[in-house]
């Protein structure tokens, strides 16, 4: 079980990252979508992300034009991931 706990935390850290990437591309206007580096970056991205962020942004419309999706969905991932290796844990070897 400690492996599998392991893997799952490297997962979670690894999404966390990937959300935090395509948050930050979207501040740094020469990545943009303009930029053929910044399309397949973006790309990437979202085909791994928007499962995750989707249904938040269904449920969770922007408060004041900015889409909090990302940061609800870090703190879910992180709860939720937290929780699962912490009942994998006592769940031995």
């Amino acid at each position: 079980m400690l492996e599998l706990a392991a893997l799952l935390d490297g997962a979670i850290k690894i999404l966390t990252t990937l959300i935090l990437v395509r948050v930050l591309l979207t501040w740094v206007p020469g990545l943009g979508m303009n930029h053929p580096a910044g399309r397949a970056a973006h790309r990437v991205l979202a085909q791994v992300t928007s499962p995750i962020l989707d249904p938040i942004r269904r449920l969770m419309p922007p408060v004041a034009g900015m889409d909090l999706s990302p940061i609800v969905a870090i703190l879910l991932l992180q709860l939720a991931g937290g929780l699962l290796v912490d009942v994998l844990m006592t769940l031995g070897p």
